[in-house]
């Protein structure tokens, strides 16, 4: 069977927000970009920040990082607490819209959501699901897809065709109860980077993307989004 396949989206605080209205979300919070990583740009963010989205190119360093990490955290364990809401991605190219589910799911209770929100029923309906579940599910929620497609198409730049091999992709950090949670749908688990806090967050969250920054020097291509109060 063909693997089910979405367009990409763009790192584009536009579109991601247009996006989160057409889900049913109220703009009490907006994403923004992160133009850098040093104190001075990160303090032109509005608090307080509940969710990064980090996009950031899939490379050989990456991969075998990531073999590592998993083997690593299977061997040591690590504590995630029941409350964090993870999917896993099984739709090529839907790993913004995943982000995006994770960074709202794991703050719903901040969230405002109109009556017939399409997202806040699929979180509803998938509350009790397992992260392979929910990522069945989400393949036949075509209201999710039908405006995921529409925001693909909104971008600067034109949307690439569908069968176009995309390297980038995107991760959530949340913080759930004070930890910082890295969200992967292409991981088997949440990976768990310590304690935060609401205060701490937007500090906290860029200290990992520093790492995925770190492993790639000579790469460019990474682009942070922060959600913010608006």
């Amino acid at each position: 069977m063909e693997p089910h396949r979405w367009l990409p989206l763009e790192a584009n605080p536009d579109v991601i927000n247009q996006f989160l209205k057409q889900l049913g979300i109220h703009p009490d919070w907006q994403f923004v970009d992160v133009y850098g990583m040093d104190p001075e740009l990160l303090s032109m963010v509005p608090r307080p920040v509940c969710a990064m989205l980090l996009l950031f190119p899939v490379t050989e360093k990456y991969e075998t990082f990531r073999t590592e990490e998993e083997e690593r955290i299977k061997a040591q364990g690590q504590n995630i607490r029941s409350s964090v809401y993870f999917m896993k991605q099984t739709i090529n190219n839907a790993c913004g819209t995943i982000g995006l589910i994770h960074a709202i799911a794991n703050n719903k209770d901040k969230m405002n959501f109109e009556s017939d929100s399409t997202l806040k029923k699929f979180m509803e309906d998938s509350l009790h699901m397992s992260p392979e579940e929910r990522a069945k599910y989400l393949e036949t929620y075509e209201a999710i897809r039908v405006t995921h497609e529409s925001s693909a198409h909104e971008g600067q730049t034109e949307a690439p065709s569908i069968d176009e091999k995309v390297d980038l992709h995107f991760i959530a950090l949340v913080n759930v109860d004070g930890h910082l949670y890295e969200l992967d749908g292409r991981k088997p688990f949440p990976v768990n980077h310590g304690q935060t806090s609401d205060d701490t967050f937007l500090e906290d969250a860029v200290e990992v993307c520093k790492k995925f920054m770190e492993r790639d020097p000579e790469e460019l291509r990474f682009n942070a989004i922060a959600l913010s109060a608006a």
